[in-house]
């Protein structure tokens, strides 16, 4: 084991196995004493069960660390809560936030129902709220902290995915305003969007679609050679001093690849003295911001 996290301690949610349970180990392997969150319910959400968290936990322990479970949902206020006071219970601190529970409920939009939406809203964006907020007390109270958020690349747009999409997204907005908030506290809070092999991306539902699409071995070869473990190495990385200066970012990281993704900015600008009229937009728009715009999913032909 190594020490660049001795003395620490860190919350892992949803990490009873995939991504998370690859964090959770990455960070005990460096000294960080881990409280393993995880309801240990499917990919759905649905049910519960305390043997994945206790799973990741006798492995971290196997492995000469120390770490607790927890089993509470992070989709409620007094679930983020017990996480954290887990944490102060166990080991008396809390240093190291990962938010990284998740769930899925895939339906194209015009199928969605109102309460697939809102299950995976609140496991995701509500549920790094939920965890997030009592944290930063914490931190804000000691001027110190790291919290690293998940997004995903879906975000960026994904068929099938729209309340998973606009939760990662969303998860994006909220890690670079709590970079602004907290970082005068000495807290930084950077996001990921990972890919790797897991449960979710393996689902049975996603290996119709390549099948369909007749990419079945494709997807196979591809999720294969994208594991989970890979994630961990850049969490620790930012959990550690060695990243204080690095707030407020979003990475991409697989196996064998990392990037740093741009931040948004103006593509194009136009002005004038006072506001657009009707008129003047139709004329302008073509030749100046639209021009050159490409429809990314144009209209097909019907299907007979």
């Amino acid at each position: 084991m190594g020490d660049r996290l001795k003395g620490k301690v860190a919350i892992v949610t949803g990490s009873g196995g995939g991504i998370g349970r690859g964090e959770a180990l990455a960070l005990a392997s460096e000294g960080a004493k881990i409280v393993v969150n995880d309801l240990g319910g499917a990919v759905d959400g649905t049910g519960s069960s305390d043997a994945a968290a206790n799973k990741v936990v006798e492995e971290i322990k196997a492995a000469g660390g120390e770490a607790v479970p927890n089993y509470d949902s992070v989709a409620t206020v007094e679930g983020g809560e017990n996480i954290v006071k887990t944490a102060i219970d166990a080991f008396g601190k809390l240093d190291i936030l990962v938010n990284n529970a998740g769930i899925l409920r895939d339906r194209m939009v015009f199928n969605m129902s109102p309460e697939e939406w809102d299950a995976v809203i609140k496991v995701h964006l509500y549920g790094h709220f939920n965890v997030t907020r009592p944290a930063c007390v914490l931190f804000r109270q000691q001027r110190s902290g790291r919290i690293i958020n998940t997004s995903s690349t879906s975000g960026l747009g994904n068929r099938g995915q729209s309340n998973y999409a606009a939760a990662k997204e969303g998860i994006v907005g909220f890690t670079r305003t709590l970079a602004l908030e907290m970082g005068r506290y000495g807290v930084t809070c950077n996001a990921i969007r990972p890919t790797a092999g897991t449960r979710m991306t393996v689902s049975d539902d996603m290996r119709q679609a390549a099948e369909r699409a007749g990419r079945g071995a494709e997807f196979e070869k591809m999720m294969a050679a994208q594991r989970p473990e890979d994630i961990g190495p850049l969490i620790v990385w930012l959990a550690s001093d060695d990243a204080a200066n690095v707030n407020g970012r979003t990475f991409g990281i697989q196996t064998g690849r990392i990037c740093l993704y741009s931040e948004p900015i103006p593509e194009k600008t136009e002005t004038k003295q006072g506001g657009y009229t009707i008129d003047e937009l139709f004329d302008m728009m073509p030749k100046t911001l639209a021009a050159g715009l490409v429809n990314p999913s144009p209209p097909e032909p019907p299907k007979e």
